[in-house]
């Protein structure tokens, strides 16, 4: 199973290039796009045909998650015509997202509800979710496949940890917006406490990332590895990671 980071940045920055939130995850023929934050669309199709995407997953309406689908319908819908794409995602967000095309999206997609009960088979990938400290609705996703798992915890608040999934993840992708003394919102987690939750989960590596663009990231390193107790990664554009 590969991780390629498409979009990692709290909010978009094109001076340095780091889109929003979106990570490509391959096994095999199994190709999942999860959130479709701003910049993140061009990305992946630095990596991977739109026409062998086999999933998308939205973890929330939030605009730095999701706005670039609607360059997918458009490709999808007006120049490949591919149709039924399955889509996973929080109860009622393709309605709330439909108001930009007239609630219409044609036979592009095919909307698929999520809930912390869901397990979605993607070819050789296992999904599972779980609802996070965040509003709206978000889910926190686990893949696994061949024995290996990672987990992408999408938006949180410390009122939620990794720990909501089975422990010794292999690799733990993990919003960390803010530094610790400088967090302004709860609905985020600092690096710090990404690290506390990691180490307390048995997560064999850490990657941080959704960092707000004016964080120090060397700082966000630094909190990150000393609350995990071990050196932590940070999420680059177009790093790919194998798991």
């Amino acid at each position: 199973m590969e991780l390629t980071v498409l979009g990692c940045s709290g909010s978009y920055n094109g001076a340095d290039g780091r889109a929003c939130s979106g990570y490509l995850v391959r096994d095999g023929d199994s190709q999942v796009w999860i959130d479709c934050g701003n910049g993140t669309f061009g990305a992946l199709q630095r990596h991977v045909p739109v026409e062998d995407l086999s999933a998308v997953v939205l973890t929330h309406g939030h605009p730095d998650h999701v706005v670039d689908v609607y360059g997918l319908h458009v490709m999808l819908r007006y120049a490949i015509g591919r149709t039924e794409l399955p889509i996973y995602a929080p109860a009622g967000l393709g309605d709330q997202l439909g108001g930009l095309v007239q609630g219409d999206w044609g036979d592009a997609f095919s909307w698929r509800t999520i809930d912390s009960d869901t397990e979605v088979k993607v070819g050789t990938l296992t999904l599972h979710f779980s609802r996070t400290d965040h509003p709206p609705p978000t889910y926190a996703v686990e893949l696994s496949a061949n024995g290996s798992r990672l987990v992408y915890t999408s938006d949180t608040g410390p009122g939620w940890s990794v720990e909501a999934f089975p422990g010794g993840a292999d690799l733990v992708l993990s919003e960390a917006t803010y530094l610790h003394d400088e967090k302004p919102a709860p609905i985020h987690l600092s690096a710090k406490e990404a690290g506390r939750a990691a180490r307390a989960a048995g997560a064999k590596r850490l990657m941080l990332t959704h960092l707000w663009p004016l964080v120090d990231r060397q700082a966000a390193v630094a909190e990150g590895s000393a609350a995990y107790g071990e050196p932590v990664l940070l999420a680059e554009p177009d790093q790919t990671t194998t798991i």
